[in-house]
């Protein structure tokens, strides 16, 4: 990142919103600290393009009110006031307004995991667990075929590790959508060395 860029030493989620950040790149607030955001490998760009077409025509297919969203801001209700996380995908079955400037009750949020940003993924995929509309959240692997799930349980809680899924379907509960592994990879190379 350019060392003559102006960033703020910390922030609330309120000024972040107001900020007129550096362009160039995406950012982020993580407790406080805005975090710009490498771009994406051409395979995670893939990927994710991949499961937002799959998703979004599954949705489109039944008439649903629920539509995706691409790196949308979220804030975690962990620490809500300085915090705004931004997943790869997240699916929203809540109307969206013009003034929105982050995305309310997602129910589905996804994310590709890069090597080069594998904690900082991690941490933002546990700070969604606090979210409580969402129901699901998926990492699809970016180096292997591989998609790693977190479901809420019932009673509220969700599990300790995520449920791993390397071949067959992944079934998506909150949305109703099914596919197979094959189909989310099929458009990387990934696919060709499998």
């Amino acid at each position: 990142m350019d060392a003559a860029l102006k960033v703020p030493e910390f922030m609330t989620v309120e000024a972040f919103l107001d900020w007129d950040a550096p362009p160039g790149y995406l950012w982020q607030l993580r407790d406080g600290v805005p975090q710009a955001m490498s771009p994406p490998s051409p395979t995670h760009g893939v990927i994710q393009s991949r499961i937002d077409r799959l998703i979004g025509s599954f949705l489109e297919s039944r008439a649903s009110p629920c539509r995706t969203v691409i790196t949308p801001g979220v804030i975690p209700a962990s620490r809500s006031d300085i915090n705004m996380l931004i997943p790869d995908l997240a699916v929203t079955c809540s109307p969206i307004q013009a003034t929105d400037r982050a995305l309310a009750n997602p129910l589905l949020l996804i994310e590709v995991l890069s090597p080069g940003n594998q904690s900082e993924t991690w941490m933002n995929v546990w700070a969604y667990t606090t979210i409580p509309s969402v129901q699901e959240i998926v990492v699809l692997q970016s180096q292997k075929i591989g998609v790693l799930v977190l479901r809420r349980a019932a009673d509220g809680t969700w599990p300790d590790h995520p449920a791993p899924i390397t071949g067959g379907e992944l079934t998506l509960e909150s949305i109703g959508f099914q596919t197979s592994i094959e189909e989310i990879y099929r458009t990387t190379w990934l696919a060709d060395s499998a």
